[in-house]
């Protein structure tokens, strides 16, 4: 055995530990997950937790993890614009969120993460009777996404799990106390890359 061998295997086991402790991995079994993988709702701590494909599996079912864990839908919807202007929440780029206990709750992206205002439950009910699809928002695990910043019109039901994606994407890109010139052209570019999915 040569030095140089000993080394070369040191370092391409070291490289192989890092590329390995970078990777996503499920946070219920620890397993490998690619780059696409499913989300579950974690009920109780409000979070969203990556899964790999066999234990979203054991989450597909009504009732299945006995409602402490929620399987994050893939369905995307783009709507008609929905005026939520009765919501009474007063910022352009939010989500809302119907919960299962029947409470609604509005959220919205700012440099130190979402957010959160407790949203009139009937206000919310009036809108869907205006809205039908909004009837068939998944409680804990779907939302309506709205962007009305800077003249835009986008209105959307999906995953929450997309909702946070923007969420983190506001955090990572906001600069100074009015967002810098960044923020806003990577949030337009997330809702164009929006596509639906049944």
């Amino acid at each position: 055995m040569t030095t140089d061998g000993a080394l070369a295997r040191l370092i391409r086991s070291s490289a192989d530990r890092t590329t390995a402790a970078g990777a996503e991995g499920c946070d219920l079994c620890a397993a490998p997950v690619a780059d696409e993988h499913a989300h579950l709702y974690d009920t109780g701590q409000e979070e969203v937790r990556c899964v790999c494909g066999p234990c979203s599996v054991l989450f597909a079912g009504a009732g299945a993890g006995d409602g402490h864990y929620r399987l994050v839908p893939r369905r995307r919807v783009r709507l008609p614009k929905v005026d939520t202007a009765v919501l009474g929440v007063p910022v352009g780029l939010v989500f809302f969120v119907p919960r299962t206990d029947g409470t609604v709750t509005a959220q919205g992206p700012s440099p130190a993460g979402a957010m959160r205002w407790e949203v009139d439950a009937t206000a919310w009910q009036e809108l869907a009777g205006t809205c039908p699809q909004l009837a068939g928002v998944q409680p804990d695990v779907e939302a309506l996404l709205v962007n009305t910043v800077h003249g835009l019109d986008h209105h959307w039901i999906v995953p929450v799990d997309d909702c946070y994606r923007m969420v983190a994407l506001v955090r990572r890109e906001w600069r100074g106390l009015s967002g810098g010139g960044q923020v806003w052209p990577a949030v337009e570019r997330f809702f164009k890359d929006l596509t639906e999915r049944p």
